[in-house]
Formats: structure tokens, C-alpha cells, sequence
């Protein structure tokens, strides 16, 4: 049985879908698919770049029985992702709507942690980047 079974996306329920959609796609992610659920919630698929896995945004309006006030917990922890210009994908990610929730160095690397705009967490972390060194100035000669 496991052998035929593929995990396939994650579903988060958002606050609010526009919002959500500009967000992911502002990272760089494409959707894939969309549609409407037969009690009226509406779904849509996004993928990153090759990726296999994808992020199914949900969204129950009020009217929904399968509406409840959001509210942000702690059962899930973060996404990941790897990018070799931690600096840049967090350009990005700020320009996006994101907002800093953490960023330091451990060892080699560097990670940096984002909150969506429902406080959803990402994370990127890659290699940590060189420490810029002033050049020496030169002695001058009289």
C-alpha cells in the first residue's frame, strides 16, 4: 500500500485568497489549478519552480460550514527552502508582502524565517555569505 501512495500538497486555510495568491506568486510560485468545492469553498494549486510538492490555499467564506475564525496556531511549523542567495530570496520575499520573523547564521549557513500574510512561516536557509572585507589602504611613501 505505502508504495502507491504519493504525498502530493499541503492545504492551508487562508484568510484571505487574493492576498494569499499575490504573496506565493510574487515568491515565484505558478498555480496549477483552481476550483470551486461543492459546499462553496474555493482551492487553488501552486507549484514552485520543479518542485513536485504543492500548496493547496483553501478558502470558506462566512456562509460556509466549514467557515471558523482563524486563528493562527503552532501545529505547523514552517516550509522550507533551500536558495544558494539567502539575501536575494529575502528581498523577495519582504517585496512580496512577507514580513521578518527570524534570521541568523549557524555554522556555514544562513537561514532566514518569513511570515505570509496569514503567519505561516518560511524558511530559507543556504549558504552563509562571506563576511565583506574592507581592502587595506596603502602606506604612503613621502
Amino acid at each position: 500500500m505505502a508504495s502507491k501512495v504519493r504525498f502530493l500538497y499541503t492545504g492551508l486555510r487562508v484568510r484571505d485568497l487574493q492576498r494569499s495568491l499575490r504573496f506565493y506568486r510574487g515568491l515565484g510560485f505558478r498555480i496549477v489549478s483552481r476550483g470551486t468545492m461543492k459546499h462553496g469553498g474555493v482551492w487553488v494549486h501552486l507549484r514552485f519552480g520543479t518542485s513536485a510538492h504543492e500548496i493547496e490555499l483553501n478558502y470558506y467564506p462566512k456562509s460556509n460550514r466549514f467557515y471558523e475564525p482563524y486563528g493562527p496556531g503552532s501545529e505547523f511549523d514552517h516550509f522550507g527552502f533551500y536558495s544558494p542567495d539567502v539575501a536575494g530570496w529575502k528581498r523577495k520575499a519582504l517585496a512580496a508582502g512577507a514580513t521578518l520573523a527570524e534570521e541568523f547564521d549557524d555554522g556555514k549557513a544562513s537561514l532566514v524565517y518569513v511570515r505570509d500574510p496569514n503567519g505561516v512561516w518560511l524558511e530559507v536557509f543556504g549558504p552563509r555569505a562571506a563576511p565583506k572585507t574592507v581592502p587595506k589602504r596603502r602606506k604612503q611613501r613621502n
